[in-house]
C-alpha cells in the first residue's frame, strides 16, 4: 500500500504583515509626503508597498524587531530630523533672498507670447547657483504677463519659502 506524503510548498517568501484595515504595514525609513514621517508605522495598499515604497528604499517591512529598534533610537531620529529641518529652513531663507529675472518674448501690452513655468524659474535659479527641481516650485498657474511675481517653493513637507521672480521683455525683441 502506497501512502502519499503531503509536502508543504516553500515559496521562499515571507507573508507581509497586514494591518487592521487589510493593507500592508510598513516602517518608513524616510519621510514620505502625504503618508508619514521617518520612523512611523503606516498601512498602505499592497501595490503601493511592493511597487514604490519598498523598491525605492523609502520603507521596510514593519517587523517587531524593526519597531523595537525605532523605539530605541527615536530620540536620536528626532534630533537628526530637527537638524535636517533647521538646515532646510536656513537654505530656504537663503533662497528667499534671491530675486531672479526671466526674459520673455512679449507684446507691447505686456502679454507673453508663451508663458513662464517652473522649468524656466529653475533654470534662472541655476544661474545663481541655486539648485531646485521643477516639482519644488509651486505656481498657481503659468506666468503669462510681464511683472513681478512672488513664487512659492517647497524644500520639504514643512519647509516652504517665497522668492521674487521678475518677468521682463526680451532685450532686442
Amino acid at each position: 500500500m502506497k501512502t502519499k506524503i503531503k509536502r508543504k510548498m516553500n515559496t521562499g517568501f515571507k507573508r507581509l504583515p497586514t494591518g487592521p484595515h487589510g493593507g500592508i504595514e510598513l516602517l518608513l525609513i524616510h519621510s514620505v509626503e502625504n503618508l508619514g514621517k521617518q520612523g512611523e508605522v503606516v498601512e498602505v495598499r499592497r501595490g503601493y508597498a511592493l511597487n514604490y515604497l519598498l523598491p525605492q528604499g523609502l520603507a521596510t517591512i514593519a517587523t517587531d524587531h524593526h519597531k523595537r529598534m525605532v523605539d530605541k533610537h527615536k530620540v536620536k531620529l528626532q534630533e537628526l530630523e530637527r537638524a535636517q529641518q533647521a538646515k532646510l529652513r536656513k537654505e530656504a531663507g537663503e533662497i528667499a533672498k534671491q530675486s531672479v529675472t526671466i526674459e520673455a518674448n512679449a507684446t507691447e501690452d505686456g502679454h507673453l507670447y508663451g508663458s513662464v513655468g517652473p522649468a524656466e524659474i529653475v533654470a534662472a535659479l541655476a544661474k545663481n547657483d541655486v539648485h531646485l527641481h521643477a516639482d519644488q516650485i509651486r505656481l498657481e498657474g503659468p506666468l503669462k504677463e510681464l511683472g513681478l511675481y512672488t513664487v512659492k517653493f517647497r524644500l520639504a513637507s514643512e519647509v516652504e519659502g517665497e522668492l521674487k521672480v521678475w518677468v521682463v521683455p526680451q532685450v532686442g525683441a
